[in-house]
């Protein structure tokens, strides 16, 4: 800390300045969470949206979107094409929560806005204990016609939304995240 004296002839102190932020460019992981987080973002629009919203999952439905979803659930996700009411909270917490926090995620990512940190340790908290204990539990320990059949594909699908979460986490965990590459 320094000291000065102000015209006055009183004496002011100077507080050591705060670590800059490093460039994007610098920081490898901010990159890789700006890709996930804009893959999720579209995710959040072509899955998590449509059982929100109640529309249909069929084969012969005529939105596009919800061609895809039945596609996977009825391979991969029965309980996804089953889309029970407490599932349906889930998936509309994504579409409209989530969505606008990785939209802002991404911008804080890139900018550099430190005070991102804590609404990250929430939405990774959230992630892990409101989402992925239960939708994994189900399909891995549920009812036989809600669990998923090809567990593999199931988590390399499904996978990616709750590591990259952690991931964040990990990332978030001391102050001034982007002062640091990781």
């Amino acid at each position: 800390m320094t000291t000065a004296t102000t015209d006055t002839g009183k004496v002011a102190s100077a507080a050591p300045a705060a670590p800059a932020n490093l460039p994007l460019r610098k920081r490898p992981f901010d990159i890789f969470f700006v890709v996930m987080f804009s893959l999720f973002s579209l995710t959040c629009i072509i899955s998590d949206a449509i059982p929100t919203l109640g529309i249909p999952q069929t084969a012969t439905t005529t939105n596009i979107l919800a061609q895809w979803n039945y596609t996977y659930s009825s391979q991969y996700d029965p309980l996804y094409m089953h889309e029970p009411l407490w599932l349906r909270f889930i998936t509309g917490t994504s579409a409209f929560v989530y969505l606008p926090f990785y939209i802002l995620l991404i911008v804080c990512l890139v900018k550099g806005f430190n005070w991102i940190q804590l609404f990250c340790v929430i939405y990774a908290t959230m992630i892990i204990s409101l989402t992925a204990i239960p939708i994994f539990g189900v399909e891995f320990f549920g009812p036989v016609g809600e669990r998923t059949p090809n567990p593999v594909v199931f988590l390399l699908y499904n996978g990616p939304y709750v590591l990259v979460p952690l991931l964040l986490l990990i990332r978030m965990r001391k102050p001034m995240p982007f002062t640091r590459r990781f």
